[in-house]
């Protein structure tokens, strides 16, 4: 491809409305074009780079013995109504209505459709095990897109679905699909974690992501070094932490705590440490109203207390006026004695004794309180947020976290979709049986995101070379130069016929502004044809070398050609 025929709209300064690296140098380097909130269009080299991603996912999927279809992106209600995500997706399903009134939606995920269509389709046991994908738009209402294509409204997934008769059947399936994401993960050049993880409104049992680690993830990771343990923050097992306490259960006191709302407000007002507090924190569950009660030093994990109390819809903090009318106090006054609502407690809370707790009375709180004496918890249970330094659930040594995106998630989903929708076979015996199902996903244009947030420099993006929109570019460093153009359309054309995908940046542009902008867009492997062209002379760099080196042309062609095929 000539540049001079390349949209390529590059920018020099960074946008203001791009927050993370990734967004800035998408929207740089001339990849994307924001729509609206959350929605972006594709430019060539963006969609470029997009396509390899498909393809190498689709690679790894068809080796893996599935196969692709495509379903439509819009879909009728009746088969999320039949499994009751209709509800569950609330807000942030984009639902609309035809105009026969019939109520329809943009696919958020497709689980019930593809049940369906096995249901329509398959007609014999023998038939299985099956799984198929799609390489499909999604469409998200997120309450608040941000990050580029991270977090967007619009997004391309690759959903892949199993379809067996036993649960060994499943575990061959699920394993078939870890080790496929393994491969297309190393071949994006990712490095990625495997977690446990929570399965969300997806159900089923057996669920694990993949997780670029990454500071501006939005998912927080435990692991340890030690036994190779991971999970994602939602399903990471908290193991209790005993603190010093005095020995005896004394009596319950209330004291005065004016203005006192916070836990550092009450550290430094009683001269007491946080881990003498349990903080009671009140929800709304769908349309009931609970409280959750974690150690002062501790915060609740949401996930958690929301799969504990079995909400449907999304568990969020109960508004000020409602904490008011629950406690009759201010909030950061709530505490459990006397609550007539359920109260849900930590296990570490449970192991606490004469602890500090709201008192339901605005700037009053009670010291030496104790479960089972002054108030009885509806349940206790593993509700809090695991954090650097806690127990490692499977060896004991200590944990460490971090922040990762999400680029692939697989589930075991049981039977939950296909006994909603009906799914069953008979088996060899003339047995019927509900088919079991697994549920693996790739956040396609998500990968590019990661790709970038882990490969790149203060010049722009390194892209690996799977995934690079061009392998090589040529620069003449003079255009206008007769010698410098002739050679390096000479080493343009032997480099294409040589199978390397390459970009001549024939613009009549200043060296440095070719130069940059090779960087920017992150090509691997540059040759700049100038002044010693004649000698038969160029410059052969690549994108992570630190200087570039003289070579000559057939050497630097046949350079070009081994780094790519090496690093493909």
């Amino acid at each position: 491809m000539r540049m001079s025929n390349l949209l390529m709209p590059t920018l020099r300064e960074v946008p203001a409305e791009a927050e993370i690296t990734s967004h800035k140098l998408m929207l740089r380097a001339g990849l994307i074009r924001k729509l609206a909130a959350g929605i972006y269009s594709y430019l060539p080299l963006g969609l470029r780079t997009l396509q390899k991603v498909e393809q190498i996912v689709r690679e790894e999927m068809d080796n893996a013995g599935a196969q692709e279809l495509l379903m439509s992106a819009l879909l009728p209600a009746e088969a999320y109504q039949a499994s009751g995500r209709w509800e569950v997706f609330g807000p942030s399903m984009f639902k609309m209505k035809d105009r026969n009134d019939r109520d329809f939606c943009l696919g958020p995920t497709h689980e019930e459709l593809f049940t369906q269509t096995v249901i329509d389709s398959v007609r014999s046991y023998k038939e299985y095990p099956m799984t198929l994908y799609q390489i499909q738009h999604k469409y998200r209402d997120e309450g608040r897109p941000r990050f580029g294509i991270i977090r967007s409204r619009e997004f391309i997934m690759k959903d892949a679905y199993s379809f067996d008769l036993t649960e060994e059947g499943l575990d061959k399936s699920y394993q078939k699909m870890y080790d496929a994401y393994c491969r297309i993960f190393n071949r994006l050049g990712l490095d990625f974690t495997i977690v446990d993880a929570d399965s969300g409104a997806m159900g089923g049992s057996g669920s694990q992501e993949f997780m670029v680690k990454s500071p501006i993830g939005e998912d927080g990771i435990a692991y340890c070094d030690d036994c190779g343990y991971a999970a994602n923050y939602e399903k990471a097992e908290c193991i209790p932490q005993e603190k010093p306490s005095p020995e005896g259960d004394l009596d319950m006191e209330k004291i005065h705590t004016p203005n006192a709302h916070t836990i550092e407000e009450l550290v430094s007002f009683l001269n007491a440490e946080a881990y003498n507090f349990a903080k009671t924190i009140i929800y709304k569950a769908d349309d009931k109203y609970v409280a959750a009660m974690v150690r002062g030093d501790r915060e609740v994990n949401e996930v958690k207390l929301k799969n504990l109390v079995g909400c449907v819809d999304d568990l969020e903090l109960a508004e000020p006026f409602m904490v008011r009318q629950i406690t009759n106090a201010e909030v950061g006054f709530a505490g459990p004695v006397g609550l007539d609502i359920p109260v849900y407690v930590d296990k570490e809370v449970a192991m606490m004794k004469n602890f500090i707790v709201g008192a339901n009375e605005t700037d009053m709180h009670y010291k030496n309180v104790n479960i089972n004496k002054d108030f009885t918890p509806t349940e206790v249970a593993d509700i809090r947020t695991i954090e650097t330094g806690d127990v490692c659930p499977k060896c004991g040594k200590p944990i460490k976290t971090a922040q990762g995106i999400e680029v692939g998630h697989i589930f075991k989903l049981g039977t939950k979709y296909s006994d909603a929708l009906g799914l069953k076979s008979l088996d060899e015996t003339g047995k019927s049986k509900t088919v079991i199902m697994g549920c693996y996903g790739i956040g396609v244009t998500r990968c590019l995101a990661a790709a970038i947030e882990q490969n790149n420099d203060e010049n722009g993006i390194i892209w690996p070379v799977s995934i690079a929109p061009y392998h090589a570019i040529v620069i003449p460093v003079n255009s206008k130069n007769e010698e410098q153009s002739e050679i390096a359309e000479k080493v343009y054309n032997d480099l294409k016929v040589k199978g390397i995908e390459v970009l001549l940046d024939d613009r009549n542009e200043r060296a440095g502004v070719k130069f940059k902008d090779a960087d920017l867009i992150g090509i691997p492997v540059r040759i700049v044809v100038g002044k010693k062209c004649g000698e038969g002379v160029v410059e052969y760099k690549e994108r992570t070398a630190e200087n570039a080196v003289e070579k000559n042309i057939d050497d630097a062609v046949n350079g070009v050609v081994e780094f790519i095929n090496n690093n493909k």
